[in-house]
């Protein structure tokens, strides 16, 4: 099958029966809603540029699998070069969107999941590495969307899996039988998954061999029998829902979403089953897949770091300050910090190597270093976007008011509208809609409904701070550094 275009992905979307809760209501047509309709067009994006000649090589690749042309996000890393072109792509969606696109988790998972499965199959016997490889192939050949799974609830942080009060905190295998197994539990801040055809789980941690029925991977239809979707709200995200909503949305065409995604007893067949209790693979599935998530940061975040430094520059000239030598410093440090966090995305594929089963893997090292940058050097650039922004992002009165023809009952005769947009004008020759709307975008970024896949995102997406400062001391080796020092030093043991 040929590339999907980006309207046929959201023609795909409508044969589905993915059942969505939000707001305590069911809601049917989700695919034209107004809130989670800005999500699925930063999905369709990844369709649209892939089928623009002038971004070809950075969104399509060829497959090791077919040797068919497919889309980079279902693609298999063959070398060094697939890794960084993942990361230019990545910079590229962030450019176009200014807000997260959704469709790493399932990239990141099928890199992972092929060569765990690779090794599982080596050390027990199995046979999840060629059903993974039918799964993906099938997945390539529909260019649909997959969404990586991994994280779930977790309940007590405290205590292990099988420890919790409630077993379902963690997805578990609850039975299984010659069909399959039938799986119980939920994933938390799923990213896109109600814009996802496919549903590819993972453990959430290592699994001890006590608590060996949480360690399972598998693939379903995200609409399988018993599996449903709670939306996740999102600040000003009911400003979408206002009549004519256009300037006070920021970014009225393209927003992040995530759901809590609950499986009440789903039936998975074996030929979409790739984990099945090997408690011990459990761990190396969860480091691989979060070290490919964390180099993904080196290229969404910084994509949509360049859209909030435009931003903040054009903010400058409407206020008036573009001539300011501080102002000009903090864009010198937004952009020093945005590069900066583009060098360790490209540093830790450029460091990448073949893993036994011929994919690539990033260096390890560098990519937990890149996600640790992210959750600070983003808090930063939209501080001092924020700063030069000004207190009227937050304050200003809201699109009607600025549109409103109420006249006000004094000496000058003139609406509300008249009188916002007198009051609130900046440099001559630049209308006061286009200063609000800038505006807008940046608080819709630092505070609104595109947060998700920014500033909050930056901080817990791909694992918390603290989970990369783990992987940074396992794999930062300090027992060779020391043996550095020594010799230079002159220490004999």
């Amino acid at each position: 099958m040929a590339l999907m275009t980006g309207e046929q992905y959201i023609e795909s979307l409508r044969k589905l029966n993915t059942k969505v809760y939000m707001f305590g209501q069911k809601i049917d047509n989700w695919v034209d809603h107004p809130i989670i309709r800005p999500s699925i067009n930063c999905l369709k994006m990844t369709y649209d540029l892939a089928q623009d000649p002038e971004h070809e090589d950075l969104m399509t690749a060829t497959s090791n699998l077919t040797g068919a042309k497919v889309n980079r996000f279902s693609h298999l890393h063959q070398s060094t070069d697939d890794l960084k072109k993942k990361v230019k792509m990545q910079r590229l969606l962030g450019q176009k969107t200014a807000s997260c696109f959704q469709r790493c988790v399932g990239m990141d998972a099928f890199n992972a999941m092929f060569s765990t499965t690779y090794e599982m199959d080596k050390t027990h016997g199995t046979s999840y590495h060629e059903r993974f490889k039918k799964y993906l192939t099938y997945i390539q050949d529909k260019d649909i969307v997959v969404d990586g799974a991994m994280t779930d609830p977790k309940g007590d942080r405290g205590k292990a899996q099988g420890a919790q009060a409630d077993p379902d905190l963690f997805v578990r295998i609850v039975s299984k039988n010659d069909e399959g197994i039938v799986v119980r539990g939920a994933k938390a801040h799923q990213t896109g998954s109600i814009n996802s055809h496919e549903h590819l789980i993972m453990p959430t941690q290592a699994v001890s061999e006590d608590d060996k029925q949480y360690a399972v991977a598998f693939a379903v239809p995200s609409d399988a029998e018993g599996l449903f979707m709670i939306y996740g709200r999102q600040s000003c995200d009911t400003r979408k829902l206002e009549k004519d909503a256009d300037v006070d949305l920021g970014n009225k065409r393209f927003g992040g979403q995530e759901a809590l995604v609950v499986f009440d007893d789903v039936f998975v067949p074996w030929d979409r089953v790739f984990m099945c209790e090997e408690a011990d693979f459990s761990g190396m599935l969860v480091e691989r897949f979060a070290g490919y998530h964390r180099q993904s940061y080196g290229g969404c975040k910084v994509g949509v770091g360049d859209v909030i430094i435009g931003a903040a520059a054009l903010a400058a000239d409407y206020n008036g300050a573009a001539k300011a030598s501080h102002v000009k410093d903090k864009l010198i440090e937004m952009t020093h910090l945005n590069e900066t966090l583009y060098c360790c995305g490209i540093a830790c594929s450029t460091e990448g190597y073949p893993t036994d089963a011929g994919n690539y893997q990033i260096d390890l090292l560098l990519a937990n270093v890149c996600k640790q940058n992210i959750t600070r050097f983003p808090y930063e650039i939209i501080r001092l976007a924020e700063d030069i922004a000004g207190g009227l992002m937050v304050t200003m009165p809201s699109q009607a008011d600025f549109r409103s023809d109420l006249k006000v009952p004094t000496k000058s005769d003139m609406t509300v509208g008249q009188w916002a947009n007198k009051f609130f004008v900046g440099v001559d020759g630049v209308p006061t809609e286009n200063r609000m709307r800038v505006l807008r975008f940046i608080e819709n970024v630092a505070l609104g409904t595109a947060a998700v896949g920014y500033r909050t995102e930056s901080m817990h997406g791909a694992g918390s701070p603290q989970a990369q400062r783990i992987m940074i001391a396992r794999q930062g080796n300090i027992a060779a550094k020391k043996e550095l020092a020594k010799a230079i030093a002159g220490i004999k043991d």
